[in-house]
């Protein structure tokens, strides 16, 4: 069973709760009017940058709004982070460390050259300022020394970072290290970065002002964060700096305006000044000319099909997740959303069973698919229930056919 509906602007607010109609019979529809022309909305070619690599993408739906060379393999130098505090993020949410857990620093956590949060052989620093040291300062030895902490040394958190990687559909990225210093087969790539930066954001959202800090204090020592868009533009919020001569100065970015955020990945420009110019090209390009609304929230009821053989006649039919599209500015009324169910559902269905998919399209165009599910048990009904469906079901399918 096919199901058109328009989506305008007011779903911003009802979310689409109670707007699922059915189409009308080809026989009983009116003869089309000739479509009043609108107004285009004209969106320029992205901008082209001073760096090697970079992509846009949309936080909420995914959509990637620009890219060059975004799946290149390339030294991510310092980027290489951002995976060593997702994992720390991970396991403060699983509850397996605390912030406040005190952690041990060795003398080879304090030797690793390069940025440092100066920390000293034999001091006992928390989880909550390591994590701070990681993401503010790019603090190698803090670093390593979280790598030791949660997994016994820097190579098996390689290696715990590369599973991880994989999970999360990585498939151009491979550590050898938890802090981004030169290395033979270690690479990432502008695409695989935005999407560990989307996991980040959305999974943990506890520890996410984190990355907007703009300075941090250790040991009597005050450090800035290196991004400097954290300064200049106040809807930037994220995330993390990377460099090393052969990297090139590199710069992961998130920004938030309205109801829409954005992350950018910038790899491989020739200065410090050069990767916050170009960041703040793409993040431009995007909240000009494209928009993002949440069509339905996750359990929202979208339909409610027959279904034969239960201990109920109907069962609640929406989505699993909340459900975003990213979409040229002011096109939002020419959404439609189209409920692809399957036409003859038969108990038991178990919750999060898939019975059809969602499309929305803008225009002529799908611009998304999601799965529809059950919302809710249905049980086998009674024997007299069960055939006296199936009598129904006989009859509903040969007047079907016969009308068909």
């Amino acid at each position: 069973m096919n199901v058109f509906t328009s989506i305008g602007r007011s779903a911003r607010l009802c979310l689409f709760a109670a707007m699922v109609t059915v189409a009308v019979p080809a026989s009983a529809q009116s003869v089309p009017q000739p479509a009043v022309p609108q107004p285009q909305t004209i969106i320029p070619s992205a901008p082209q940058l001073a760096a090697s690599s970079w992509i846009l993408l949309d936080a909420n739906s995914g959509r990637i709004l620009a890219e060059h060379n975004s799946d290149e393999r390339l030294p991510p130098a310092s980027l290489t982070k951002l995976m060593t505090a997702y994992l720390v993020e991970r396991e403060l949410n699983r509850g397996t460390i605390k912030l406040t857990d005190m952690v041990n620093i060795s003398e080879n956590a304090w030797r690793t050259g390069g940025s440092k949060m100066f920390i000293e052989v034999g001091d006992q620093v928390s989880v909550d300022n390591l994590l701070h040291g990681i993401i503010i300062v790019s603090g190698n030895d803090a670093s390593v020394a979280m790598a030791e902490h949660l997994a016994g040394g820097e190579a098996p958190f390689a290696d715990l970072m590369n599973q991880h990687a994989t999970r999360l559909g990585m498939d151009n990225t491979n550590f050898q290290n938890a802090t981004g210093l030169p290395a033979e087969n270690h690479y990432s790539t502008a695409h695989d970065l935005a999407r560990l930066s989307r996991h980040i954001i959305n999974d943990y959202p506890d520890h996410y002002e984190i990355y907007s800090q703009r300075t941090f204090s250790y040991g009597g020592i005050d450090q800035p964060n290196r991004n400097r868009l954290l300064w200049r533009d106040p809807s930037v919020d994220g995330l993390k700096t990377g460099w090393t001569t052969e990297a090139g100065f590199c710069l992961v970015s998130s920004a938030k305006r309205e109801d829409m955020r954005l992350i950018s990945v910038v790899m491989g420009t020739n200065s410090d000044e050069a990767r916050a110019q170009e960041t703040q090209k793409l993040l431009s390009y995007g909240f000009r000319f494209f928009e993002t609304m949440k069509l339905y929230e996750r359990g929202a009821v979208l339909a409610t099909p027959r279904v034969w053989g239960g201990d109920i006649n109907e069962l609640r039919v929406g989505v699993d997740e909340e459900v975003f599209m990213t979409l040229p500015r002011n096109r939002n009324e020419e959404l439609r959303a189209r409920l692809n169910l399957d036409t003859d559902l038969q108990a038991p269905i178990a919750i999060g069973d898939e019975v059809g998919t969602l499309e929305v399209h803008l225009g002529d165009e799908v611009v998304g698919e999601r799965r529809l599910v059950a919302l809710e048990n249905i049980e086998e009904g009674g024997l007299f229930k069960r055939l006296f469906d199936q009598v129904q079901r006989f009859f509903s399918n040969l007047i079907s056919n016969f009308t068909d």
